[in-house]
């Protein structure tokens, strides 16, 4: 599919229905949220001349996780149950520039996304460099080192840290300085927001200690990657392999819009009405048997939030983003559509009103015959079903209280 244009998107329902940020991190205190964002393109005359391509760019924000600043080298830790609710996160940003660490980690949701911007400022030149001095205050880059051939464009007199800085702002942090964001935010517990932290730092791992140098591969080990299989830790859906032949890889490989479209999906549109159908796809079996949770729940919600508008920087006017699939006859086009029509994904009630009605089905449902491990998943879906039901009943009597939400809805 081609790029959808700000325009196309702007009456869309992602984005203004949503709650708040902070009502919904004390509602759900964990959770992680994948964003698929266009390229990027800077004006003349910007700092050093950075043009990215119209794949896009994957980010993974983490909700209850902060960096450990004191281990001198992007490194992860949860936080307590207290303090995740008061919106504290990190983002990750895997980048080709990188050759000591698969990705580096932003503190907070407003740094990763608008820098030391103020609300209503102008984004000028002076933020921009702001921006890049609280980037080093904070040690986005701390411990990590480029690959050698990125230093070819340094400016004469310009340090090689600051370089770095230079070229991963409106990419590593900032980012919605020059770019345009599809963003799918995902609830999780705790301890399924723990396995995603120790993939994440095991991730990082060999490259810390110098037996591997990471190589960015568009195929096999892309900004997608990483954000997909922490998911997979999570049980959201199977893991992506790394390291395949290029020849198969190129025919399947994850791109940052088409895994913004599927996860919208999976976390939203799995028949949760349907044990035997849940049982056949064997991530969400083993998800439940395993963690107790499934992919599809509720306040899976998908977002549209557009570049920084009023901006002396960046050329935001056709910014792009494709999908990998084809123009003609692919299926991502619809499901787009689908996602960007129905207020479902994106509206925190309706969200919550359409799993309503889907888990009393579901507890309606009659029991077959059925084989000893079939009737073993069908002891957890129930027990599953009636929990959620209840969470979801008393979520909804909460927001009944909430009159801006109430309002919000159509």
């Amino acid at each position: 599919m081609g790029a959808n244009t700000l325009g196309t998107l702007q009456s869309a329902p992602l984005g203004p229905a949503n709650p708040d940020d902070a009502f919904y991190a004390r509602t759900f205190p964990y959770y992680a949220e994948v964003s698929a964002l266009t390229g990027i393109a800077k004006k003349p005359g910007v700092g050093v001349k950075l043009h990215s391509g119209i794949g896009g760019h994957t980010l993974l924000y983490l909700n209850g996780v902060r960096r450990d600043r004191s281990a001198g080298y992007p490194t992860l830790k949860l936080c307590e149950p207290d303090d995740a609710a008061v919106h504290q996160g990190v983002g990750l940003s895997v980048n080709s520039h990188f050759r000591n660490a698969n990705w580096v980690a932003a503190d907070g949701p407003d740094f990763l996304w608008y820098g030391a911007l103020a609300p209503g400022e102008r984004l000028t030149r002076a933020v921009y460099e702001r921006t890049q001095e609280r980037a080093k205050a904070l040690g986005v880059l701390d411990g990590i080192e480029f690959h050698d051939h990125w230093f070819r464009n340094k400016p004469p007199g310009m340090t090689k840290r600051d370089f770095m800085y230079e070229i991963s702002i409106a990419t590593d942090y900032a980012a919605q300085f020059g770019r345009d964001i599809f963003r799918t935010r995902v609830p999780l517990d705790r301890a399924r927001m723990a396995a995603m932290v120790t993939f994440l730092n095991e991730l990082n791992a060999p490259y810390r200690d110098g037996k591997k140098v990471f190589n960015w591969r568009v195929l096999n080990d892309n900004c997608a990657h990483a954000a997909h299989n922490a998911l997979a830790q999570a049980g959201i859906w199977a893991p992506w392999p790394t390291g395949q032949f290029f020849g198969v890889a190129a025919f399947n490989f994850p791109v940052p819009k088409n895994e913004f479209v599927d996860l919208v999906l999976r976390t939203n549109d799995l028949p949760i009405d349907d044990p035997d159908a849940l049982y056949e796809d064997a991530v969400a079996r083993r998800a439940l048997l395993e963690t107790g949770a499934l992919p599809t729940a509720p306040g899976a919600l998908a977002r549209f939030v557009p570049a920084v508008r009023d901006n002396e920087l960046y050329d935001i006017d056709r910014l792009r983003i494709i999908f990998y699939d084809n123009p003609f006859w692919g299926p991502y086009r619809p499901r787009l559509k689908r996602v960007l029509r129905e207020p479902r994904y994106a509206d925190l009630l309706v969200n919550l009103r359409h799993f309503e009605k889907l888990y009393a089905a579901a507890l309606q449902g009659k029991r077959g015959v059925m084989s000893a491990a079939r009737a073993d998943f069908q002891s957890h879906y129930e027990r599953y079903i009636a929990q959620e039901a209840a969470k979801v009943s008393a979520l909804l009597a909460r927001l009944d209280r909430v009159p801006e939400l109430q309002a919000a809805l159509p």
